[in-house]
């Protein structure tokens, strides 16, 4: 999987329809410092389940019980995502912190302030076309090829660290070690990727954009019954390494997922 460019700035699609998804990009298991928040936002698309948000606020419980009781949970497992931890660890950024601080901040604002909309992007399991997609995902998972290519997880890690430093996008809004972070995380999701075909990442990214349009569309119908305007503005906050390629997919889509809020 090419490495792909690590950006800080948001991308913005505006909708012909009226309204904007802006995709912001931010680092997980990390608080992003304040001058790369977004402050302006009336609905949120978060790429999670509802069964991952529930999952999101009971980690929330237990981070307030005991203070990086998860974090310990998953150094413990091991895997790439602890791998990812060590490294945040090693630096001086805020984190690394479980459940990812950003996607669960911007929930409680949504919830705090007017309760403004917040759409969930990802399919539940009991979505028949998701099941499938799934399903696929895990005979990938299986082959021989890929249980092969765990044994060289931490070298293929990284030397997809190296890679990616090349890839960060110089600015002014940051410094070397949330640059150092970014180039961590980015390993951190190739290696994530790794076990799916190109195939099955482009029907998820389909799906993705199809029910991100759907979320604008709802959005921009309660703004025009309650105002008459449709300019409105979608959040959807993304892992810095899935930004370009997650904006390439609602640029290319021709499909709108009819989506609704509980």
């Amino acid at each position: 999987m090419e490495v792909p460019r690590l950006k800080w700035e948001c991308l913005t699609y505006e909708d012909p329809n009226g309204g904007k998804i802006v995709i912001w990009p931010h680092l997980p298991c990390i608080l992003m410092p304040n001058n790369l928040r977004i402050r302006k936002w009336d609905g949120l698309a978060l790429l999670y389940s509802r069964d991952d948000i529930a999952i999101l606020k009971e980690e929330e419980k237990d981070e307030v019980k005991s203070p990086g009781i998860n974090v310990q949970a998953v150094l413990a497992s091991g895997g790439t995502m602890g791998l990812l931890l060590r490294d945040i660890q090693t630096l001086e950024v805020n984190g690394p912190s479980i459940p990812d601080p950003e996607p669960i901040r911007l929930l409680r604002h949504a919830e705090n302030s007017g309760k403004k909309p917040v759409y969930t992007i990802i399919p539940e399991i009991t979505d028949m076309k998701w099941e499938e997609w799934y399903s696929k995902c895990a005979d990938n998972q299986v082959k021989i090829i890929n249980l092969l290519k765990v044994l060289n997880k931490s070298k293929r890690y990284s030397k997809n660290r190296l890679r990616a430093s090349k890839m960060v996008e110089v600015s002014e809004k940051i410094n070397s070690e949330i640059g150092a972070a970014a180039a961590s995380c980015a390993s951190w999701w190739i290696e994530e990727q790794r076990v799916l075909t190109e195939d099955l990442i482009k029907e998820r990214d389909e799906r993705y954009a199809a029910r991100i349009k759907g979320a604008l569309n709802d959005l921009r119908n309660r703004r025009l019954d309650e105002s008459g305007s449709s300019d409105v503005i979608l959040l959807v906050p993304v892992h810095q390494a899935y930004l370009e390629q997650l904006y390439d997919a609602i640029i290319n889509c021709s499909k709108i997922e009819i989506m609704e809020i509980e």
